[in-house]
């Protein structure tokens, strides 16, 4: 499901315009945005949370040259899905 879908069917279900759905999601995405910037998690009872994951600097390799390279220290988003997100 892409994000046009997804409007679409959030349109249908809550019996809305794709306009307002369309709004709505965008601004769900920009607050979830800010706050995971801000290293807040976010956490959506039922369905589950998003945090921000810190992965240390660290030494790798370039696997085409074999050469040694250093690895920054870098932020990820990681999603934890809640008990309420059942999915069989």
């Amino acid at each position: 499901m892409n994000k046009l879908e997804l409007i679409e069917a959030m349109a249908n279900d809550a019996g809305l315009s794709k306009v307002v759905c369309k709004k709505a999601l965008e601004a769900f995405i920009a607050v979830v945005e800010k706050a995971m910037k801000n290293g807040e998690k976010v956490s959506l009872v039922g369905f589950g949370t998003f945090v921000v994951a810190k992965k240390a600097a660290r030494s790798g390799y370039n696997p085409s040259t074999n050469q040694p390279i250093d690895i920054p220290a870098k932020a990820s988003v990681k999603f934890r899905p809640g008990s309420g997100l059942m999915l069989d």
